[in-house]
């Protein structure tokens, strides 16, 4: 599991053979105390009669939703699943400790990245299909009792459907349905974090450093020299301009990187973690959306 460092196997080695994880600073070991607070708020470690207790409790439900498509030359494809989940598993402990119940479900894979599929190693959704995924998982939450579901998104691909589509779903499912992208919630923090842009992009410095930090054995050291490409101050500038048409990322990146990741290192990348982490726990916890 993407929290857990301690199950992962050496990651590649640089120099005379010495683990890039030693070098980082990254080989640590995992309190018992943390792996269970971990397992106690991921639905698929807890058994029914426990996901029953919760709903009865009006626990908040995170349904991570990403995709797995390219990230760059340096970058493995699962990126946006492993960050995600790891950005809800970390706010869901945090709310549990301060006593707002809270279960993170499982991540939703694969989304809406048609503009990465020129690259190879991509998955992606129709529309039609990703509303009815989402329409089929947010019921069954519901059907299990639960009444508040948050939509964390970890793609930029998916975000302005996702904002359309909670509206249909909430009246699908007479149940208020709620959505965020994880990296909109503290961008302030994360401005200030960051050297070569004020945002999280794609394939990024931010997303380098949140990857080192966490599962530092998916990036390639030795393909960071290459991993720039054009420069924009925020992701809803290309995502969302003015005035918008459909392009292919390649068309765009031919690096498939928006962003310089190199200047990644694994210390932003556990401060980013800790900002959006804090910022969505912080949020739930004063009662939003619902409230």
């Amino acid at each position: 599991m993407p929290g857990h460092l301690a199950e992962h196997p050496p990651a590649f080695h640089l120099g005379l053979g010495q683990c890039v994880c030693d070098r980082l600073g990254l080989h640590k070991t995992v309190a018992p105390s943390e792996a269970l607070a971990v397992t106690l708020v991921e639905w698929r470690s807890l058994r029914a009669d426990q996901l029953r207790d919760l709903a009865a409790k009006d626990a908040v439900v995170l349904l991570p939703v990403a995709s797995t498509e390219q990230h760059g030359p340096h970058l493995a494809t699962g990126v946006d699943d492993i960050l995600c989940s790891e950005v809800c598993r970390r706010a869901a402990v945090q709310l549990q400790e301060e006593g707002h119940p809270a279960v993170v479900a499982p991540t939703l894979w694969v989304g809406l990245a048609e503009h990465h599929m020129a690259f190879g190693g991509s998955f992606t959704l129709t529309l039609s299909t990703y509303h009815a995924l989402l329409r089929d998982l947010c019921g069954s939450i519901v059907r299990a009792g639960f009444r508040r579901v948050l939509i964390v998104n970890g793609h930029g691909g998916n975000m302005s459907a996702l904002n359309a589509l909670t509206t249909e779903l909430t009246r699908e499912l007479d149940a208020p349905i709620a959505v965020t992208t994880y990296f909109t919630l503290a961008e302030g923090a994360i401005a200030e974090i960051l050297e070569d842009q004020r945002g999280v992009m794609h394939a990024c410095e931010a997303e380098t450093s949140m990857m080192l930090a966490l599962r530092s054995d998916l990036v390639s050291a030795e393909r960071l020299p290459q991993a720039t490409g054009p420069g924009a101050g925020d992701a809803r500038a290309i995502l969302s301009p003015p005035l918008h048409r459909w392009r292919s990322f390649k068309e765009m990146s031919p690096t498939g990187v928006f962003g310089d990741a190199r200047r990644a290192s694994p210390e932003k990348g556990e401060r980013l973690f800790q900002a959006v982490s804090d910022a969505l726990a912080h949020r739930i916890a004063a009662g939003e959306p619902w409230h």
